[in-house]
């Protein structure tokens, strides 16, 4: 994991909720060279809270549930699969990273 001391100069982070967050940690890790800046693990392989920095840019991320947080946050599969969260993220060679996303 990144040095938790690390800090970021973003003024804008987006949040996400995921059915399966460790599962997007490693995929925006691995495709797309995010790294954990810190990691709040919950029950049952569940993420409470995830912080996930890339250039100077952050995404705070964590596992759906049933939270009063959380109802004001839907991961798609909850909507019928519609997109509810895009975030847009600047890459020197889209195609290479592309490739490790799908």
């Amino acid at each position: 994991m990144a040095d938790n001391a690390k800090t970021t100069t973003a003024t804008v982070i987006p949040t996400m909720r995921y059915d399966d967050a460790e599962a997007a940690i490693k995929w925006l890790c691995e495709a797309f060279g995010f790294e954990k800046h810190l990691v709040v693990p919950g029950e049952d392989g569940t993420i409470v809270h995830a912080q996930l920095v890339f250039g100077n840019g952050m995404v705070m991320l964590g596992s759906a549930s049933a939270s009063e947080f959380d109802s004001l946050q839907k991961p798609p599969r909850s909507l019928g699969g519609v997109v509810s969260q895009s975030p847009y993220i600047i890459v020197e060679d889209a195609d290479k990273h592309y490739a490790r996303a799908v």
